[in-house]
């Protein structure tokens, strides 16, 4: 490939990779990236021809690109595009279009740097909307591209600024004896051939550099990723009133909603993502009470909310909760959480244990949470016969025109289960509705009193129904209950070593108050149907799970990096190193004790052999090359001082005993010139060369030297 080329294809593929990563980060449509590569292969092949647009010609086409802009603007503003996206999209479209009528025209210097600024640019609007790894993999390849292209331009710029000049009676562009030639077609391709290796380690370097820096340096905000395009919508069933059914509306979308992942979960603990409790029941929908709706503002003690108490440090567990943008403040957690930490202004804690977070709208937040996972003994539920304190009277709430069937099929199920205390009734009602009544998203239950239709008619739905049914009848046995939104753990990805939870997966459950414990504990009543996370099998589902992993990596490690992050780098690295100290201090202390007298001497005797072998080696080297060559390392170096000493001082010694010596005022080149003697003059300008040109001699040629003085001394004789 000639230098020429090598610039040329470089120059393209950096503006081709711009708009690929703006493509991928949403900030283009695939068919206008795609019209831009169609006419950057029309201009490749329409470069140095008569068809390519004038200097003038370009320029008008970018002054009209003006209006066009601001009717661009118009045109996006008038077909409904939302505010955020009006202004991007335009912009991508203006850049397009410059790049294009730049691509089309005769180019000279600046009008390869407007290229590579407005690739710039392509790229630095798609890091305002993308947090991928993909954007990362296409940054890299940009990166490359333009370091390759920058290294290209300033090399052509120099060769322009730099006049052909031959020394002739210094250095000859051209020795008959003595020419070099590039294998692969001299050196201009093999400095073309060169060019990105040196870009991919100048790209190496720079990675190298910066991600000490990274790691380092210091952070105004956390792991708050404010640029996470629009918040999931429809997402309904965690405010402070859910109408019965909901849910289900929630569990058709398949939308990501979180990813969870565990660092010490207890075994044998059933998972759920708890959201909101809700204590009042209106007969067609749950809300919180005036008392559920008082919060409790938690202190932020360096992004640390203790929101909780726990006892049982055996049965914490620890969660990194990837949220995605939703519509709701409700932060989710395992379970009785006792702390959350993240980059949050205020944490608020409302009656029911729920936690909602003070942030900005519609943003995707990195936070963990600590959250006690302990189940009490069952034996001491069912012993718990204490009465319940007078403020959990609202969570045996019913509404006025609760059907009485309703009841009437609550004491039934107690009665023919023989149950007779608060967990074996509640076991009773939760089995019967898993068993005789059926899972089903299609919410067919409705009228007047939607939860009767439900439990004597349609006898299906899905987990609210379930949920709700079971509350209400433990209310009508005077057993304080309440019903919680959520989400089932998800599905596990082993690539990722994390939950991935959907949409698909809110869930709505039972809590049951115990007052000797003081502990609300879980009940699920829903058919294990409506429970069991469907499993994606295939190649197509492992590739998306590898994805997800790295998606998680790059949101944990580069995009929420924050200072706790930083902390907790430190004192990893702090811990290691000490390890690896005291590691390192062992092994010397192991090897002081096992050093005896016996192994001193030893040690003693291979050292001095080694240096009586060295000093013997080095004698017979000055034997054989003399004090000054002997003792130099470097062979290159004696065979270029004999070269341009030895053979040199033979040639004028020769030359001396015919009479013939130099004036001081002609250069060696010259002298030799007005010998008319061929030898000579191959053996000045192979000296010429090394002295002056700071170039080395070849064995080959130093062959021809010898073999051109022999004949010469051979001739004298």
């Amino acid at each position: 490939m000639s230098f020429k080329t090598y610039f040329r294809t470089f120059s393209y593929a950096t503006v081709a990779v711009a708009t690929l990563t703006l493509e991928l980060a949403g900030g283009l449509s695939l068919a206008l990236a795609a019209l831009l590569w169609l006419l950057m292969a029309a201009a490749w092949v329409l470069e140095d021809t008569r068809w390519q647009l004038s200097e003038r010609t370009g320029l008008m086409v970018v002054l009209l690109s003006i209006p066009l802009f601001f009717l661009d603007w118009k045109y996006q503003q008038s077909i409904g595009e939302p505010a955020g996206r009006l202004g991007v999209n335009a912009l991508a479209h203006l850049i397009v279009f410059l790049s294009a009528v730049k691509l089309l025209q005769a180019k000279k210097d600046r009008d390869w740097v407007f290229l590579y600024l407005i690739s710039f640019f392509e790229v630095l609007l798609a890091a305002g909307l993308s947090f991928s790894p993909v954007f990362l993999s296409t940054l890299t390849l940009y990166l490359l591209c333009g370091l390759s292209t920058i290294i290209a331009f300033e090399i052509q710029k120099s060769r322009r600024a730099i006049a052909v000049t031959e020394t002739h009676l210094l250095v000859p562009p051209d020795s008959r004896i003595f020419r070099h030639r590039s294998r692969r077609g001299g050196k201009r391709n093999a400095e073309a051939n060169r060019l990105p290796f040196v870009a991919l380690t100048l790209l190496l370097l720079i990675f190298v550099l910066a991600l000490p820096l990274f790691l380092v340096a210091p952070r105004s905000g956390a792991a708050v990723l404010s640029r996470s395009g629009g918040a999931l919508t429809n997402f309904i069933g965690f405010s402070e009133s859910v109408t019965l059914g909901e849910i289900g509306d929630l569990k058709r979308d398949n939308a990501v909603v979180m990813h969870v992942r565990l660092e010490d979960a207890p075994p044998g603990v059933a998972l759920r993502w708890r959201g909101v409790a809700l204590d009042e029941f209106t007969g067609r929908a749950w809300k919180k009470s005036t008392e559920a709706r008082r919060t409790l503002e938690k202190k932020n003690d360096k992004g640390f909310f203790q929101v909780g108490t726990t006892e049982a440090l055996h049965q914490r567990t620890t969660q990194t909760i990837f949220l995605e943008s939703i519509e709701s403040p409700v932060l989710f957690a395992a379970s009785r959480p006792i702390a959350i930490q993240g980059d949050f202004p205020g944490l608020r804690v409302d009656a029911e244990g729920s936690v909602q977070a003070r942030r900005r709208e519609y943003e995707r937040v990195i936070y963990k949470a600590l959250s006690d996972t302990a189940q009490t003994d069952v034996a001491v539920l069912r012993s718990d016969m204490d009465p319940y304190p007078d403020a959990f009277e609202r969570y045996k709430q019913l509404p006025k025109t609760l059907d009485p069937r309703i009841e009437a099929l609550a004491n039934a199920i107690v009665v023919n289960a023989h149950a007779r205390n608060r967990y074996d009734e509640a076991k009773a009602i939760e089995s019967q509705l898993q068993a005789d009544y059926g899972y089903s998203l299609q919410m067919r239950a409705g009228g007047p009193d939607p939860l009767a239709d439900f439990l004597f008619n349609v006898k299906a739905g899905h987990c609210e129904y379930f949920s709700t049914a079971m509350a209400v009848m433990l209310r009508t046995r005077g057993i304080a209950a309440r019903v919680v939104n959520g989400f089932l753990p998800g599905e596990y990805n082993e690539a990722a070593g994390a939950y991935t939870v959907r949409q698909s997966d809110a869930h709505s459950w039972v809590e049951v108050y115990f007052p000797e414990s003081q502990d609300w504990v879980t009940f699920d009543p829903t058919p294990a149907a409506g429970r069991t996370e469907p499993l994606s099998t295939g190649f197509a589902a492992q590739l998306g799970k590898y994805a997800e992993a790295l998606q998680l990596i790059w949101l944990q490690y580069v995009v929420g990096y924050d200072k706790q992050e930083q902390r907790s780098l430190a004192t990893s690295l702090h811990n290691q190193l000490f390890v690896y100290r005291r590691a390192l201090m062992q092994i010397v202390s192991d090897a002081r004790e096992a050093i005896t007298w016996r192994g001193g001497a030893i040690a003693f005797v291979g050292l001095a052999g080694m240096a009586a072998f060295l000093l013997l080696l080095v004698i017979r080297r000055v034997r054989r090359f003399g004090w000054r060559r002997g003792l130099r390392l470097s062979k290159r170096q004696i065979d270029r001082d004999a070269s341009t000493v030895v053979f040199y001082e033979r040639l004028l010694a020769l030359l001396a005993r015919q009479g013939v010596k130099r004036d001081p005022d002609l250069t060696p080149l010259e002298f030799a010139s007005n010998l008319d003697f061929e030898p000579a003059l191959a053996i000045t300008r192979a000296y010429n060369r090394v002295r002056f040109g700071g170039q080395e001699l070849s064995l080959a040629e130093l062959r021809e030297i010898e073999k051109a003085l022999a004949e010469f001394e051979q001739a004298n004789n």
